[in-house]
């Protein structure tokens, strides 16, 4: 069963959220209504995703995910807000975040979601408008000032890459491409290191700020 947190500063948000997470089969084994809160939340329960909202009052979203970098926390965040402000999820998908959706979602959309970043997808690609395209691209390099030039691609990479983007883990692109998982495995390897980027949500961001993607 895939286990999950939930953070979010509404009582009542984080009770309806963990009820019909429940209903549909996916397991919240711990909830808190701050960053700071979340953190020991986090490492004592060792979730499959933290569903984490981006406003809070105290320590918020881009707080969480800064911190949870910081202290090597490897754990997928899935954001889920009220706000569709292009700049703070580009911000979280700086930061950290494998993807994000909107607390408008259906059920469906948001266990599918949970379940593509437990299985080592994103959810970047179906999210970003042409507004946050444009910021990725006129913006500083995702990958930060210091990062080595982008080496090619081949194209076996960037039909990976493609899919990674996508939302894809590496047992669904082996899948597509025909290929080994281990494969695949290699290729996110390679391409992680050809765009210096520290992870597949790092990499799709820098492949869109140099047009390697779409």
């Amino acid at each position: 069963m895939t286990r999950v947190v939930v953070v979010d500063d509404q009582t009542l948000i984080r009770q309806g959220i963990r009820g019909l997470l429940e209903v549909a089969g996916i397991d919240v084994v711990g909830e808190a209504d701050d960053g700071r809160a979340a953190l020991p939340v986090v490492v004592r329960t060792a979730p499959d995703v933290l569903l984490l909202d981006l406003r809070m009052p105290r320590f918020d979203g881009i707080w969480t995910l800064e911190r949870l970098r910081a202290e090597n926390v490897d754990v997928p965040v899935l954001v889920l807000t009220t706000f569709d402000d292009d700049e703070l999820v580009l911000a979280a998908l700086r930061a950290g975040a494998r993807g994000y959706l909107l607390k408008d979602v259906t059920l469906e959309q948001l266990t599918r979601a949970i379940r593509t970043l437990a299985d080592g997808g994103t959810l970047i690609a179906p999210s970003i408008t042409d507004r946050m395209l444009r910021a990725i691209r006129s913006g500083p390099s995702p990958a930060g000032p210091q990062a080595p030039p982008v080496q090619g691609l081949t194209e076996r990479e960037q039909e990976v890459l493609r899919l990674v983007a996508h939302g894809y883990s590496n047992r669904q692109i082996a899948e597509v491409l025909f290929l080994a998982e281990g494969t695949v495995k290699n290729h996110v390897s390679t391409i992680l290191t050809k765009l210096g980027a520290r992870d597949r949500t790092n990499a799709v961001l820098r492949a869109l700020h140099e047009g390697i993607l779409g």
